[in-house]
């Protein structure tokens, strides 16, 4: 190999040095290191002492979190059928469909938490304990991670209490025996 070969692989090497450090450079000028106190919050995440705590039984209704019956009086299937394609990331809908990432939840309201046949759940929707019930439901919509801390469901939640409504009346109209919602 004579000089010339050596030194293309060389200057290839130096360039590609070169390359590699301007993108670093502009990448930090693009994206800056946030000071002390700035932080990017993620919703449903937990920090310091929340992250290692697990529920022993399932958590009260937030202050702002408004009782579901209202809603569910005037709930309509067909808009949570469509809300209900979110759930389809994860979950099957259908009578006898297999689980996914997430259990199958056809006939899932009323039914006993972390009670389905052949899903692993985490340990800490383990530890929740109860029924599916509309409220219970009402809960965990609005944010998994606020119910049951440490779950791998990492669904953000539907903050709409109308849509949250929706979703709960068509997931109970797909069961064998739906509960009467309420008047």
């Amino acid at each position: 190999m004579d000089s010339f070969e050596v030194n293309k692989i060389v200057g290839a090497v130096l360039m590609t040095l070169l390359i590699t450090t301007v993108i670093g450079h502009a990448g930090d000028i693009l994206v800056p290191e946030p000071k002390a106190g700035q932080h990017i919050e993620i919703a449903g995440a937990q920090t310091g002492a929340q992250a290692g705590a697990q529920p022993t039984q399932q958590a009260s209704l937030p202050a702002e979190l408004k009782p579901i019956e209202p809603f569910l009086a005037k709930a309509n299937i067909d808009d949570g059928k469509k809300a209900a394609n979110q759930c389809k990331t994860c979950h099957t809908l259908g009578k006898g469909e297999p689980a996914r990432i997430g259990p199958n939840l056809y006939g899932v309201v009323g039914v006993k938490v972390a009670s389905r046949e052949g899903f692993q759940y985490s340990d800490a929707i383990k530890k929740l304990g109860g029924d599916w019930s509309f409220e219970e439901l009402n809960k965990w919509l609005d944010g998994p991670q606020k119910v049951a801390p440490g779950t791998k469901m990492i669904f953000a939640g539907v903050k709409d209490e109308q849509q949250r409504a929706d979703l709960i009346a068509y997931l109970n109209s797909q069961s064998d025996a739906p509960l009467p919602l309420p008047k």
